[in-house]
């Protein structure tokens, strides 16, 4: 789902001077988004947005226009910070997502404190839910952006109330859309599936990701030359 009125330039074409090609600015703090990145070969320098999502008003728009409303937000709170920094140059692209989970009708974002993150966790159990992730990537040369949603569905199968006990009182919710990360809970033997893709769920579709900031899906240099923008 592509809603930007402009479309990128073909990461082939040469930024200005000043500027670095190959560089990536990540408007996130999250570990799970950068080490998604870090996987794919592209080392990002990290920006943290200030904007708080866990606030926004979850039930009132389409989880797809939210996720990739607060995205562009994200983004551009960041974008003054690299401008800030660099001026005209640095990191040519700049990457900012967020994530929600969708239970029937209701938008889920991050817990608001432990018994947010109980109760969400445990409307979880033995259900699916879809997890919807915006990305935003905007070339910093022209301003230019490309804005896309992604969704994949997670099955959550029976989980025991002390092990759910146990997980909010180890405050691992912290920061999560629906009160988990994925590939932690899978590594901690949580029965989860997910149909689609795990990285849409862990918050950067690497996939939608590199293809527009120069890179191709193995994380290697865009080197083909002739294709249009």
């Amino acid at each position: 789902m592509d809603t930007s009125s402009e479309r990128i330039p073909h990461p082939d074409s040469a930024a200005p001077g000043g500027f670095d090609d190959h560089g990536v600015i990540l408007a996130s703090g999250s570990p799970r988004r950068a080490a998604i990145l870090r996987a794919a070969g592209v080392e990002p320098q990290v920006i943290v947005p200030a904007i708080d999502d866990a606030d926004a008003p979850a039930d009132r728009m389409e989880s797809a226009r939210m996720v990739m409303a607060l995205a562009w937000f994200k983004a551009r709170q960041a974008l003054r910070e690299a401008d800030r920094r660099h001026g005209a140059g640095g990191p040519r692209w700049l990457v900012a997502a967020d994530t929600m989970c969708v239970d029937g009708a209701r938008v889920i974002g991050k817990p608001a404190g432990a018994e947010d993150a109980r109760s969400m966790v445990a409307g979880f159990r033995g259900r699916s839910h879809q997890v919807v992730t915006g990305v935003c990537v905007v070339d910093r040369t022209s301003g230019r952006r490309v804005i896309r949603a992604d969704s994949a569905v997670v099955s959550l199968g029976p989980l025991d109330d002390a092990e759910l006990e146990r997980y909010v009182q180890g405050g691992e919710w912290r920061g999560k859309a629906g009160g988990y990360n994925y590939a932690d809970r899978v590594a901690a033997g949580w029965p989860l599936a997910c149909t689609g893709d795990p990285e849409t769920v862990m918050g950067l579709p690497s996939r939608i990701v590199l293809p527009l900031v120069g890179r191709d899906v193995a994380g290697r240099d865009v080197v083909e030359q002739g294709r249009s923008a």
